[in-house]
């Protein structure tokens, strides 16, 4: 018999009126996207202080770790908690899989720089470009010279540690997708994503007057005619989180 997979999200963000309505949560966004049949996944809201115990890390095969609209530098305790908890798992080498927040939270705890993107907000469809490191990382997978994916960040990494290896970037983010070790793999992006989760974080940012209409707009044109490559995306998490090397 088969042991079955477990795996965890550390959620590091509140779910949305239309998340929750559309799609039961992000929670099941995730899990959609990255999980698949005779897997347990399990939640853990970091964001309101929730995390496994420490004698539970063993159990699980991979954890992911979500975005967030608070900053990967603060100190708040709660992201000081993930922060300690991330360096375990890294001492465990335990496969985690870091996106937007949670790249620049693995970032940190390895020693890397972050901060706000020096190029300003970025929001809506980007085109990244693979390092020719990536297809190395990826088990020789033969891995697409670009990936179009969403983005929505105001913060990035500025500075990797020696320790990392720079798999993707973008004239807009020189470190778009990272890896440290064959253990974490982080993405700006958000293979999660899809046009209707970004549209509706652009309107609610603009209602919150923290985005100027022209902005908004010009993040939702990119999407006019273009798409994310999400099923590549989702090969390219699955494969690492479950240690595969099926082609992208």
């Amino acid at each position: 018999m088969v042991e079955q997979k477990r795996f965890a999200l550390f959620l590091a963000t509140c779910d949305s009126t239309f998340v929750k309505k559309t799609y039961g949560g992000y929670f099941n966004v995730f899990v959609s996207t990255f999980g698949e049949e005779g897997e347990q996944w399990d939640l853990f809201r970091v964001i309101d202080g929730e995390f496994p115990e420490e004698k539970d890390l063993d159990k699980y095969d991979g954890f992911v770790i979500s975005g967030s609209l608070h900053d990967a530098f603060g100190d708040d305790d709660w992201i000081l908690k993930l922060c300690s908890l991330c360096q375990k798992l890294d001492d465990m080498k335990k496969k985690v899989l870091g996106i937007c927040f949670g790249h620049q939270i693995l970032c940190r705890i390895k020693g890397g720089k972050i901060g706000r993107a020096s190029r300003g907000v970025d929001m809506g469809l980007r085109s990244i470009t693979m390092a020719k490191d990536a297809s190395n990382y990826f088990g020789n997978q033969l891995v697409p010279k670009s990936l179009a994916i969403i983005k929505c960040h105001q913060d990035e990494v500025w500075e990797l540690p020696e320790s990392a290896t720079l798999l993707a970037y973008s004239d807009k983010c020189s470190i778009e997708m990272c890896s440290y070790g064959n253990h974490f793999l982080c993405i700006q992006g958000h293979p999660e994503y899809n046009k209707e989760i970004l549209f509706e974080i652009i309107d609610r940012v603009v209602n919150m007057k923290l985005m100027e209409q022209d902005f908004a707009d010009k993040a939702k044109a990119t999407m006019e005619n273009a798409e994310p490559d999400r099923k590549q995306w989702q090969t390219l998490c699955k494969n690492f989180l479950k240690g595969r090397s099926e082609q992208v």
